[in-house]
């Protein structure tokens, strides 16, 4: 819930905990989070700096990325049968093995791809597969198939391995108005950054006085908390306007991409905004962004092709501010999205919710090469969806064993099949 200044009350505050924003033009201006005070207030901000180490960007393909146009398997026959208009982007893609090649788009991945730092898990995906938007993404970020879970588990991880040191940066949302559900839970403290351009409550300073004021009629031990929130709130305000000043990127971001349709997100400056975060030392260790627009009922060739070709340029200057920096060491880049798409294209030249798509890990700890395997396309289920060939939570294991080195186990209690696609450290190691 986001509270506005004129219906900001006592019942909103204890109820929901507190959004504090700031509205502007394009990207909004800096954005913080307290959430559920009562729950959280252990977690105050400390005034000292958390040294950055090992960081975890997770960019979501939302409304479910099309994994056959993404890797396509270019010398599978059956793939140009399913589809026959859009097999024809198989034409210009380029090869990273001789079976498969990346969207003609997705150059700057490719050079990556090149330099050994890109590792590809194909047919990853989970049992009982749904196709809703709303159920499989709330799965990815659960890490629960059965739909039990109700928190995140970036925001388990979080809570089991860094919250203690009470630092709201720790996890954080860039380039959005909401918390992923992937960061969400009740014990961990998270911060919602809108953009680089300022930091600021939402308002200026008529939000103090409204604070003041409902600060003054919050009794007890609720003022206190209330008083707890105000000053975690202030306090990394004041740590991301000096990360701001301090930042001066090594890439070019550009968020001008002519899209068919419209991705919502300006996923440039959302990136630009977490290797500010990153490279000035904030202590961030895991971050989230997203770009929408990966729905493609219909007329999907040049919409898909013109997303991969923005979230290629993202990705690209991203990776470049990182090493420009001498921190491309430490950051691990890994996509997701709820589905891929059914391998039949629809007549509507677009393709329908499906069932396994590619997951793509970037970073210089990877080992570089592809993984898993492309599920048959000869044989789909009556449904005429593919199989999986690896579960979503070994990626998810892998990230947390191996880049952040805590203990999977803890977060997800149970363990998957291995998939060592990332280099292991010393500390993960022992």
């Amino acid at each position: 819930m986001v509270a506005t200044l004129a219906k900001l009350n006592r019942r909103d505050f204890l109820r929901s905990g507190l959004v504090f924003g700031a509205g502007a033009a394009g990207l909004a201006a800096g954005y913080a989070a307290v959430p559920d005070v009562f729950a959280r207030a252990v977690y105050a901000a400390k005034q000292e700096k958390v040294t950055n180490d090992k960081v975890l960007v997770m960019v979501q393909l939302a409304g479910g990325n099309d994994g056959l146009q993404t890797v396509i398997p270019i010398t599978d026959q059956t793939y140009r049968d399913l589809r026959p208009q859009l097999s024809k982007t198989a034409e210009q893609a380029l090869p990273i093995s001789k079976d498969f090649g990346l969207n003609p788009n997705l150059k700057g991945v490719k050079s990556l791809f090149d330099q050994g730092k890109v590792a590809i898990v194909n047919g990853v995906g989970y049992p009982k597969p749904s196709f809703s938007h709303f159920d499989s993404i709330r799965v990815w970020e659960t890490a629960d198939p059965d739909r039990r879970q109700q928190d995140g588990w970036l925001g388990a991880t979080i809570a089991k391995n860094y919250d203690s040191a009470g630092h709201p940066l720790v996890g954080c949302a860039c380039g959005t108005t909401e918390i992923p559900g992937a960061l969400r839970d009740l014990e961990a403290t998270l911060t919602v950054v809108n953009s680089q351009s300022s930091f600021k409550f939402n308002g200026g300073d008529d939000v103090d006085k409204a604070m003041g004021a409902l600060y003054t009629g919050t009794p007890g031990i609720y003022g206190a908390l209330f008083d707890t929130a105000m000053t975690t709130a202030r306090d990394t305000i004041a740590q991301l306007k000096t990360s701001s000043s301090g930042y001066t990127p090594k890439a070019q971001y550009s968020d001008n991409a002519k899209l068919v349709y419209s991705s919502k997100n300006q996923l440039a400056a959302a990136l630009q905004l977490a290797a500010q975060l990153i490279v000035t030392g904030t202590g961030v260790k895991i971050l989230h962004v997203t770009l929408g627009g990966f729905d493609t009922h219909y007329t999907e060739q040049q919409r898909h092709d013109d997303l991969m070709g923005y979230l290629d340029s993202a990705l690209s200057a991203f990776y470049q501010d990182l090493a420009g920096h001498g921190m491309s060491d430490r950051v691990l880049v890994a996509t997701w999205s709820e589905f891929g798409r059914r391998p039949r294209e629809n007549a509507s030249a677009g393709t329908d919710h499906g069932t396994a798509a590619p997951v793509f890990l970037i970073g210089d700890t990877v080992k570089p090469g592809l993984y898993g395997e492309q599920p048959s396309l000869a044989k789909l289920d009556a449904g005429g969806n593919m199989g999986y060939a690896v579960d979503f939570r070994s990626v998810y294991q892998e990230i947390l064993d191996t880049h952040l080195e805590v203990d999977a186990k803890e977060v997800f209690n149970q363990s998957f099949d291995k998939v060592s696609v990332l280099k292991t450290s010393a500390l993960a190691a022992k």
